[in-house]
C-alpha cells in the first residue's frame, strides 16, 4: 500500500483517481488546488504525487519544482497528468517530474504508474541505506588507518625517548653508588683532619657541606624516581599503541587498564570547581584473552574518558558549595564470568546524565550523523570495537543522580 497525494481540480478525474486507487488498497488524499496540495504534501510525506497539468488553476510546474526542492519531499514520485497535445510543450519546459499519464485515464496505466512509484521509492530507500553503509565503512576504514598511523607514530616516538631515558636511568645507579662512596670518603677525611685550614673551613661554610651531603643522595633518588616514572609512561605508550597488524594476540586486560589509567593520570587531579577524581580498582584474577590489543586499549580509553567528562560536567552543574562536597569516583571492576568470558565494569557517580544512551551508541549509523552530540561518539566507537570486532557485549546502565555503569563482556578466545 502506498501513500498517494492527488492534486486535481477536475471533478471527474478527481473521482476516477480516488476510486481506482482506493479499490487497490492505497491510502489516497485528493485536493483541488496547488496551495492546499503543497501544505498537505509536507504533512503526509507521500510516496507519490499525482498532479493534473491540464487544469488552469493548478500551476503544475511550480508544484513540481517546489516538491523536488523540499528535502523531505524530494523522494516522492511525481506523476504528471497531461494530454498528448500538451506533452510536447511540457517537455520543452524541462519540468523535473518522474513520470506522466495521458488523459483520459486508463485504469491499468494508472496502477502501473503507482506500482512504479512504489518500486522507485523502495529502490531509493535501498540506495540511501547502501550509501550510508558505504559512508560508514569508509569512515571506519579511515578511523582504523588513522589509529594505525597514530599508533606507529606514538610507538616510534616512545622508542626514541626510551633509548636516552634508559641510558640516564641506568647511569643514575652508578651516580648513586659513586656519591655514596665519595660521601663516606669525605666523612673519613673529616674524622682524620682534626684541624683543617682556614680556606677549607671557609669553603665548608660557604657551601653548607652538611646540607649538601644530606641532600645529594635525596636528589639522586628523586631523579631515579622521575626517570622510572618516564620509563613506565613510555612502556605504557608502547603497550597502548601496539600494532594490530599481526592480528589476534594474547592480552592481559588488567595491564591494559593500568596503562590506560596511567595515560589519563593528568586528568584526575583536582581542578577549579572539582575535587580529585578517585579511581578505585577491583581487579579479579583474569586469564589472558585473545584480541586486538590496540583496539581494546582504545575502547578502554574512550570509556574512561567519557566517565571523566561526565564527572566534570556534574561538578560544573552543582552549586559552588555542593561541588566542593562532591567526591567524584570511578570504579573499575573485572572478573571471570565463566569458562568462556570475562567482564569489565567501569562505573562513575556522575549526576549530570539522566538519559539512557545505549540506543545512541549502538546505532550503526551514528558515525554517519555529524549532528550527533560528541558525548556518544567515543562510546559508539568502543561499542563497535567490543561488539562487532570482538563479538562481545556492551551494556550501559544510567540512573539519574546515581551515575553510569558500562559493562563489557569479552570472550577469552577468538572463534
Amino acid at each position: 500500500m502506498a501513500k498517494i497525494l492527488a492534486i486535481i481540480a477536475d471533478t471527474v478525474t478527481f473521482q476516477v483517481v480516488q476510486e481506482l486507487l482506493s479499490q487497490e488498497g492505497h491510502q489516497v488524499r485528493v485536493v483541488p488546488d496547488d496551495k492546499e496540495g503543497l501544505e498537505l504534501a509536507k504533512e503526509l510525506s507521500p510516496d507519490a504525487i499525482i498532479c493534473d497539468g491540464t487544469s488552469p488553476q493548478i500551476n503544475f510546474l511550480e508544484v513540481c519544482r517546489l516538491v523536488k526542492a523540499e528535502r523531505e519531499l524530494a523522494a516522492a514520485y511525481f506523476i504528471l497528468l497531461t494530454t498528448p497535445e500538451q506533452f510536447d510543450e511540457v517537455q520543452a519546459l524541462d519540468a523535473p517530474f518522474d513520470d506522466f499519464l495521458f488523459k483520459p485515464i486508463v485504469k491499468q496505466e494508472l496502477l502501473a504508474r503507482v506500482r512504479a512509484s512504489k518500486r522507485s521509492h523502495e529502490l531509493r530507500g535501498q540506495l540511501e541505506l547502501t550509501q550510508q553503509e558505504l559512508d560508514l565503512s569508509r569512515d571506519r576504514m579511515l578511523q582504523t588507518e588513522k589509529m594505525s598511523s597514530l599508533g606507529e607514530l606514538v610507538s616510534g616516538i616512545a622508542h626514541e625517548i626510551n633509548n636516552p631515558i634508559t641510558f640516564i636511568y641506568s647511569n643514575l645507579t652508578h651516580v648513586q653508588s659513586y656519591a655514596t662512596d665519595l660521601i663516606e670518603l669525605l666523612r673519613l677525611y673529616q674524622k682524620e683532619l682534626v684541624n683543617p685550614g682556614a680556606e677549607i673551613l671557609q669553603k665548608q661554610q660557604d657551601m653548607d657541606v652538611e646540607f649538601v651531603l644530606d641532600d645529594l643522595l635525596k636528589i639522586v633518588s628523586s631523579m631515579r624516581t622521575g626517570s622510572d616514572r618516564i620509563r613506565q609512561i613510555i612502556l605504557s605508550l608502547q603497550d597502548f599503541s601496539r600494532s594490530d597488524r599481526s592480528g589476534w594476540q594474547l592480552f592481559d586486560v588488567s595491564d591494559g587498564l593500568e596503562n590506560t589509567l596511567l595515560l589519563l593520570q593528568h586528568r584526575l587531579p583536582a581542578r577549579e570547581g572539582r575535587r580529585d577524581i578517585k579511581v578505585m580498582k577491583q581487579f579479579g584474577n583474569l586469564p589472558q584473552i585473545e584480541c586486538y590489543a590496540g583496539l581494546l586499549n582504545q575502547a578502554f580509553l574512550n570509556i574512561i574518558n567519557h566517565a571523566i567528562d561526565a564527572l566534570e560536567e556534574s561538578a560544573q552543574e552543582l552549586e559552588e558549595l555542593e561541588s566542593i562536597k562532591f567526591k567524584p569516583v570511578i570504579l573499575i571492576t573485572t572478573q571471570v564470568v565463566d569458562a568462556q568470558r570475562i567482564s569489565i565494569e567501569i562505573a562513575d557517580n556522575d549526576i549530570a546524565h539522566s538519559k539512557d544512551i545505549t540506543a545512541q551508541i549502538s546505532d550503526p549509523f551514528l558515525g554517519a550523523k555529524p549532528a550527533e552530540p560528541p558525548i556518544s561518539s567515543g562510546l559508539a566507537l568502543s561499542y563497535r570495537i567490543i561488539v562487532e570486532q570482538h563479538k562481545g557485549e556492551f551494556k550501559c546502565f544510567s540512573e539519574p543522580g546515581k551515575g553510569t555503569k558500562i559493562q563489557l563482556e569479552l570472550p577469552l578466545r577468538h572463534s
